[in-house]
């Protein structure tokens, strides 16, 4: 074999490895874009080409009490739902009991239509300075929630945020050290992670153990702030984050999220395509 014929071989092999890796991480679309219109949402979603999709409470409120309907309205638009956005989760000592009760028939709820994973989003308690206590009470609380949403056949995902007790990348990390791996999982966020201050690129290969979905979300200043945009159009280096990802050999679910359209002329859809194309076109990924 020449050496031309040698570099050719591994090209090859490294491109299809690639393929492969891409072809096993599955994608999906989170309809928080579309607010409580969860129909729409769900047909446009689907019209676009994605074939998991990522709920929120308005799910649960307008189908809580007849999950087979919301079953039947996805397999008819050939969805499966990946993730349900459960709410908060507060550790506030009087909300505990409550808000656990809630999170579990959200569970429940995401068995009884087919889905795989349960989010929480926590509180960031207001009025007072964060203690290292809190971080340890999260993490004990998220494992006992989690303890719960197994029993109930749903894994738990703790999604770190903006605004939430897990939002720099030091506050991630002390939230999971406190959490039992077993009970806890994470969806990493590659544009919170990123506006709160941290290399998603790094935390990636950092918590490679504990991401099971991921979502794919990009990010820009504006208005001496920031707001989440589409694909490709923010700070996230998006190439590396997929880079990462290939070398962890990632293939779990990959939602896209956009909170709102930036661009009042474009619909969720169009919004949904855009970054569908950026996934194809930009980083030659299979949807």
């Amino acid at each position: 074999m020449t050496r031309r014929e040698f570099l050719t071989t591994v090209a090859v092999g490294a491109a299809a490895t690639q393929t492969a890796r891409a072809a096993a991480m599955k994608y999906g679309y989170a309809a928080i874009t579309w607010g409580a219109n969860v129909t729409q949402a769900i047909e446009d979603i689907s019209a676009v080409g994605f074939h998991a999709i990522q709920l929120r409470s308005e799910a649960f409120a307008q189908f809580g009490d007849r999950p087979a309907a919301l079953k039947d309205l996805l397999d008819r638009h050939h969805l499966t739902m990946a993730v349900l956005s459960s709410g908060n989760l507060s550790i506030d000592p009087a909300k505990e009991e409550s808000e656990i009760a809630t999170h579990v028939s959200h569970a429940k709820f995401v068995k009884a239509v087919g889905g795989a994973y349960l989010q929480v989003i926590d509180e960031r308690p207001k009025g007072r300075a964060i203690v290292a206590d809190d971080y340890r009470r999260l993490g004990r609380l998220l494992t006992r929630l989690g303890q719960r949403t197994a029993d109930a056949g749903v894994p738990l995902v703790y999604h770190h945020h903006m605004n939430s007790l897990g939002e720099k990348p030091d506050e991630v990390a002390a939230v999971l050290d406190a959490a039992d791996r077993r009970h806890v999982k994470l969806l990493f966020d590659t544009a919170h992670y990123q506006q709160g201050g941290g290399d998603p690129v790094a935390a990636i290969r950092r918590y490679r153990d504990w991401i099971q979905v991921l979502h794919l979300k990009d990010v820009e200043p504006f208005n001496n702030s920031y707001r989440f945009v589409e694909l490709g159009r923010g700070r996230v280096d998006l190439p590396a984050v997929f880079k990462a990802l290939d070398d962890i050999g990632f293939d779990g679910w990959a939602i896209v999220e956009l909170d709102r359209v930036p661009d009042p002329n474009r619909t969720p859809k169009e919004a949904a395509e855009f970054n569908k194309r950026y996934l194809i076109d930009r980083l030659h990924q299979r949807i």
